[in-house]
């Protein structure tokens, strides 16, 4: 059902384009997917036949509409200070045959463009089931972004939406990684390789929309991982 709602509203709100670089394989895989926007999970999910579990920032799970759906589909709450319960999480569902989404930048994307530097977790669900890593790149106007804040459980969690207008979705072929997960310069490597494939999909994305308007600078948030550099720690509600 949530599948088949998604696909039928971002064809009449969104201007939708999809374009593949390679076939979704077959079996449980892992997408990764910058986060422009709040609203990201619920477009990607049209992108597979199957059910998905996304890692989602635990706030949201706060939203009375909004959680009981997330839990209903069987989606993961991002715990902060779980000591790597959330990648167990993961892990378990990959294992159970189940493919899972995760947002490696650990928070929304800046406004005005960039990224962040990637968590580690994605690595680490990687070289733990050795399922193909699929990297996502989403472009989209990002003037056409309404900021929100709502406050959950005593604390202010600030949302991202987007609701209409271009939205474009690049999907890139599948990446497979071997090695120790317990090796941390590797989970490094790894995770870097992922989120420079997802940032040239999503460079690729915007430049099949076209420019956005400049976004005032007083309007970004954190530090950016921009042209493969990697910028200082970002403070997140993801703990990967």
């Amino acid at each position: 059902m949530g599948h088949s709602l998604m696909r039928a509203y971002t064809s009449l709100a969104l201007d939708m384009d999809v374009q593949w670089h390679a076939p979704m394989p077959e079996g449980p895989k892992i997408l990764a997917a910058n986060h422009p926007t709040t609203t990201d999970p619920l477009y990607l999910v049209g992108l597979l036949a199957e059910p998905a579990s996304f890692l989602i920032t635990a706030a949201l799970f706060g939203f009375p509409v909004v959680g009981g759906y997330l839990r209903a589909a069987g989606h993961v709450p991002a715990i902060r200070g779980s000591r790597g319960a959330t990648v167990d999480a993961l892990v378990c569902q990959v294992e159970d045959g189940r493919s899972v989404a995760i947002f490696p930048e650990g928070a929304l994307s800046p406004l005005a463009g960039g990224f962040h530097r990637p968590h580690s977790g994605m690595a680490r669900v990687a070289l733990r089931t050795g399922v193909p890593v699929i990297p996502i790149g989403i472009g989209l106007q990002r003037e056409r972004i309404r900021v929100s804040e709502a406050n959950v459980d005593g604390e202010t969690s600030i949302g991202h939406f987007y609701t209409s207008g271009p939205y474009a979705i690049t999907v890139g072929r599948p990446l497979t990684f071997a090695g120790e997960v317990g090796d941390r310069e590797q989970v490094r490597v790894v995770a870097g390789q992922i989120m420079d494939q997802i940032r040239d999909l999503a460079r690729e994305s915007e430049r099949r929309i076209g420019p956005s308007q400049v976004v005032p600078a007083g309007a970004m948030s954190g530090p950016i991982w921009n042209a493969g550099v990697a910028s200082a720690p970002v403070a997140s509600r993801d703990i990967l």
